[in-house]
């Protein structure tokens, strides 16, 4: 298991907020289509009851940021579409190619 530079560390420590900020931005505004459809009112409701429980586990939205859990965290943001490997162009060369690593093996 690789670890995380110091550097790897803070810069994902700096990143985390402004990548969550962005993702919840977009799923409020799925929120706000579904909200704004035609379907009837209890069945927007309860859609979006749904959404909500789901996306606020997501770590997109809700993270515990552990240096140890870093990369696998990076990992899962990448899978739920909160972050590309163009978001990592300022981390270690050593970062990204073992995120790519984990990301073929999934």
């Amino acid at each position: 298991m690789m670890e995380p530079t110091k550097k790897d560390w803070k810069l994902f420590k700096d990143k985390i907020g402004i990548w969550q900020e962005t993702y919840i931005e977009k799923i409020n505004k799925e929120y706000i289509l579904l909200l704004s459809g035609e379907l009837p009112e209890s069945t927007k409701f309860w859609e979006l009851e749904k959404r909500l429980k789901i996306d606020k586990k997501r770590p997109g939205v809700c993270i515990e940021l552990t240096k140890s859990n870093m990369i696998f965290d990076i990992v899962s943001l990448m899978n739920d579409g909160v972050i590309s490997l163009e978001n990592l162009d300022e981390f270690s060369d050593e970062l990204k190619e073992f995120v790519k690593f984990l990301l073929e093996r999934l």
